[in-house]
């Protein structure tokens, strides 16, 4: 049996089943870690050691019959999530040597449940990024390769681009990841697995290292929709160290997976037809519209007029808090320090050797729509223009249950083939952004291979704290597409 093949749900059955040990589990995706991590690049850190300490209290805890919700499961974490004892870096250099003497909060409840995290994923530099090729540590690369091109590299989309690589190729079982303006879904989409965004406020973001605040959100990612929905039970819930955390029950998101979906109207938002959509990516919306229908949905048309301007706002807003939030790295508070002989001169040095083009472009964006003079024209016109967009969404939901849109316009890319192009590459977000600035969960499933053997991947959009209606959705989706597929690259483990 190749363990690294198991669902979570599986593997947490076979484990009480004692079918096989929680240390046989994590070792097998340790040592899978070590054989493809050296290409993939998907771990910036790793702590092989400590997991199989980690799985032998598992086995004990199992032993015991104590076992919780994810006891021996082995998971990645995002760097971005401080970690106690373990080097945390946000594939930053200027925290590249940093290890928190605490834990976040998504963390600990991981933990708390039994989680045994096997390292720390890579991701765009301080989440700054679509196709992970900005992180101090090199890009990541997406496991999947184009129908007859074995040479081409792909991007495995980002931020989270280490959480889905990790996931997709077998080094994980889940993975956790932020979503700021798509960095959950649109990397779950190119490597072919779910990634959830859940409600703004529903998981803590204590602990989470911060790249736009009003926008952070962290959520799960991992091969079945059923897999998402055990994570986000132990990760969700109310933190009073968050003020932004809200104080909600969590439900039961398992029993959501498969229920009926009879009745239920699924929105289909005319404005997400956009320029550039690829015509497999087309066919693939169109296929879920017809599995949805099938599965006793009714399909409505809507319009979410201000969605054009989703991208155009999220690059004010965003960068504007990431401007004020990495002001705190600068070799003295935070971060690595460059001597220099003015206190000026080494605020400078650090920050220039600190932090990389894309975070500096964003740094320097943010500034510039923050200053006096351009802050009306800029700042506040953009948060205007956010909450027409969030009226829109919340007008759609008076008509439906639930929105269903492409996550990207196409398929992973080459690196190299946008990176010369930032707006090109901000484009990626185009239809992940909107649902972002409202704060409304969002999730993409995986529910075919397009033209070049690569993945394709639907969004499902909620209402606010409605995670179940887009779990039973998804679910559907994924048992209409029956998405079994996974990268060659997996058949080197087996061997």
């Amino acid at each position: 049996m190749n363990l690294t093949e198991l669902t979570i749900a599986d593997a947490a059955a076979g484990l009480r089943r004692r079918e096989y040990s929680a240390v046989e589990l994590v070792r097998a995706h340790t040592d899978a870690i070590a054989a493809l991590n050296p290409r993939l690049n998907a771990y910036i850190t790793t702590t092989a050691d400590a997991a199989l300490e980690a799985a032998g209290r598992a086995d004990a805890a199992l032993a015991r019959d104590e076992a919780r919700a994810l006891t021996g499961i082995p998971l990645g974490i995002k760097d971005l999530f401080c970690t106690n004892g373990v080097r945390t870096t946000a594939a930053s250099n200027i925290l590249k040597n940093f290890v928190p003497p605490y834990e976040s909060t998504v963390t600990a409840n991981l933990l708390r449940d039994g989680a045994v995290f096997v390292g720390k994923t890579n991701l765009d530099e301080f989440a700054m990024g679509s196709a992970n090729i900005t992180s101090a540590f090199g890009p990541v690369e997406n496991p999947w390769k184009r129908k007859g091109d074995e040479q081409t590299v792909l991007v495995p989309g980002g931020s989270s681009g280490g959480s889905a690589a990790a996931v997709s190729a077998g080094l994980a079982m889940g993975a956790t990841g932020t979503d700021t303006g798509g960095s959950i879904r649109q990397p779950a989409a190119y490597c072919g697995i779910v990634g959830l965004k859940p409600t703004y406020g529903r998981c803590s973001r204590y602990g989470t290292i911060a790249y736009a605040s009003s926008l952070d959100q962290a959520g799960p990612m991992a091969r079945t929709v059923g897999d998402c929905a055990i994570m986000l039970q132990s990760m969700a819930g109310f933190d009073p160290r968050d003020s932004t955390s809200v104080d909600r029950d969590v439900p039961d998101y398992s029993a959501a997976v498969g229920r009926s979906l009879k009745g239920l109207k699924v929105g289909i938002p005319r404005e997400y037809r956009a320029e550039g959509l690829s015509t497999e990516i087309e066919a693939a919306w169109q296929q879920g519209i017809a599995w949805l229908k099938e599965a006793g949905c009714e399909i409505v048309d809507v319009s979410l007029p201000h969605t054009r301007y989703g991208l155009a706002t999220y690059y004010i807003v965003a960068p504007a808090e990431c401007s004020s939030n990495l002001a705190r790295y600068d070799g003295l508070r935070f971060g690595e320090r460059v001597p220099a002989p003015t206190l000026d001169g080494m605020y400078e040095a650090s920050r220039r050797a600190g932090f990389g083009a894309e975070v500096r472009r964003r740094i320097m964006m943010g500034t510039y729509v923050l200053s006096a003079g351009y802050y009306d024209a800029y700042y506040l016109k953009a948060q205007k223009v956010r909450t027409l967009i969030r009226r829109d969404f919340t007008e759609s939901f008076q008509q439906v249950d639930v929105l269903l849109t492409p996550t990207a316009p196409t398929p992973a890319f080459g690196q190299g083939e946008k990176m010369d192009d930032p707006v090109q590459m901000y484009l990626n977000d185009i239809f992940t952004v909107p649902a972002s600035m409202a704060g409304m969960p969002a999730m993409s499933v995986p529910v075919g291979l397009g033209d070049t053997g690569l993945p394709l991947g639907l969004q499902l959009i909620g209402r606010p704290f409605d995670e179940e209606t887009l779990l039973a959705a998804g679910s559907a989706l994924e048992k209409a597409a029956a998405f079994t597929h996974r990268p060659a690259i997996r058949a080197e483990v087996a061997k």
